[in-house]
């Protein structure tokens, strides 16, 4: 993204449909990231604003660009910056599609965010891993 202060990428493969897929990542039930908490203020879609409460702050994001069952972007204000969070679901086979999240830092005050960012590089991977595997057991409980 042009402009960009900082920008991150990761991909993860899962088996399941990207139909199943996208259901279980945007209940926000399912998110599962302690020792944060979310809460949604009504359905996912373009809008609709999401509150990510930690121990020592709260977070609010604004849900934008939803194109169902294929991609999101999430955005959260910070001073004078935003990160956004752009999620895609791309189709690989009928049983099997590929996550990815692309992370982007921008805005006039963003590089005074990028230390803190960067740790994203870290621990996005496990993360998305984390959520690849939840949604694999989901799907298998469901074909049983």
């Amino acid at each position: 993204m042009e402009g960009a202060a900082w920008d991150f990428q990761h991909s993860v493969e899962c088996k399941a449909s990207r139909e199943f897929a996208w259901k279980y990542w945007t209940n926000i039930a399912n998110w599962d990231d302690p020792p944060a908490k979310f809460e949604l203020d009504g359905p996912f879609e373009a809008g609709s604003r999401c509150t990510t409460i930690l121990p020592d702050q709260t977070l609010h994001s604004v849900i934008r660009n939803v194109r169902a069952e294929r991609q999101a972007t999430i955005e959260m204000q910070l001073l004078d910056a935003i990160v956004s969070f752009h999620w895609s679901f791309e189709e690989l086979s009928k049983d099997r599609v590929q996550i990815t999240q692309r992370i982007v830092l921008t805005g006039r005050n963003a590089p005074a965010f990028i230390a803190e960012a960067g740790i994203l590089e870290h621990t996005v991977p496990d993360g998305m891993k984390k959520l690849a595997a939840a949604i694999e057991r989901s799907w298998t409980a469901c074909l049983k």
